[in-house]
């Protein structure tokens, strides 16, 4: 007599949730249900679903949906940590944006997620020597969602872009874990030098709108950059810096500025 073994299916609490959050947002907008069909409940996975999302987004008559969807999965599928990276910043945009209140939102309607995930995905083909299509990501992401971060950026997991717009992060730039920016915060150069010549931002680091970090600079971590301000030495760890050129105007204000997202100066506790 042969044992009859039944197949399990994992157990995903993060998944189950956005597809309940799905199937409510139907039942209360029947009207969404196409999209939200499409986009979640369609899908068996939050991989399946985001391969979807992103090629959606970024196919045009030049590359196919479906041609962009292969792309996503042999890249989900060759590295896990990208998965590991897109639930972090999905974790990190549900707690630190006040205007997210379900974990789909930023899968349908953030683009600073959906393009953070598609730059994953292109750094992935960066890194596998498939230069060219990394660079047409590039271009649609910039076309699409109006954010330009080069492919062959270093950027870590749970980031939190919030608004997004307007974004542009250099090719030797590198960001640590669990930074937070707003729009229109550049990470860029100083000149045409052609070796690293882009900032290093630590883990932990809040970047306020309209910033900029320029040149071959070190931000240490869990500090403070004020909006508006202009970037162009290095920041000591659990600092607030402001202004232009931006000076230390006191300690961080707290030991996760990235995640407690307080711009507020004067406020060393």
């Amino acid at each position: 007599m042969f044992e009859t073994r039944t197949q399990v299916t994992p157990v995903d609490p993060v998944w189950d949730r956005i597809t309940s959050e799905a199937q409510a947002a139907v039942e209360k907008e029947p009207l969404m249900g196409g999209l939200v069909h499409a986009c979640i409940l369609h899908h068996k996975s939050l991989e399946r679903a985001l391969s979807y999302r992103i090629s959606a987004k970024l196919c045009s008559n030049e590359m196919s949906m479906m041609v962009l969807r292969e792309i996503v999965e042999e890249a989900y599928a060759d590295d896990k940590s990208l998965l590991t990276a897109a639930r972090a910043d999905l974790m990190a945009v549900y707690e630190r944006d006040p205007a997210c209140h379900r974990l789909l939102q930023p899968i349908l309607y953030f683009k600073g997620y959906q393009a953070m995930q598609a730059y994953r995905v292109a750094h992935w083909l960066w890194r596998k020597g498939r230069h060219d299509l990394a660079y047409f990501l590039q271009m649609r992401c910039s076309e699409i969602f109006g954010i330009d971060i080069h492919p062959a950026a270093k950027i870590g997991k749970g980031i939190m872009i919030d608004h997004a717009h307007s974004i542009v992060i250099g090719e030797t730039a590198v960001v640590g874990d669990n930074v937070s920016m707003l729009h229109s915060v550049t990470l860029g150069g100083t000149g045409k030098e052609e070796e690293d010549r882009h900032p290093k931002i630590e883990d932990g680091v809040l970047i306020g709108a309209g910033a900029k970090v320029l040149g071959n600079i070190r931000v240490g971590h869990c500090s403070r950059i004020a909006a508006g301000s202009v970037v162009l030495q290095d920041v000591p760890p659990c600092k607030t810096v402001a202004g232009i050129p931006a000076k230390i105007v006191g300690e961080a204000g707290c030991d996760q500025p990235s995640i407690s997202m307080d711009h507020m100066l004067g406020k060393d506790r």
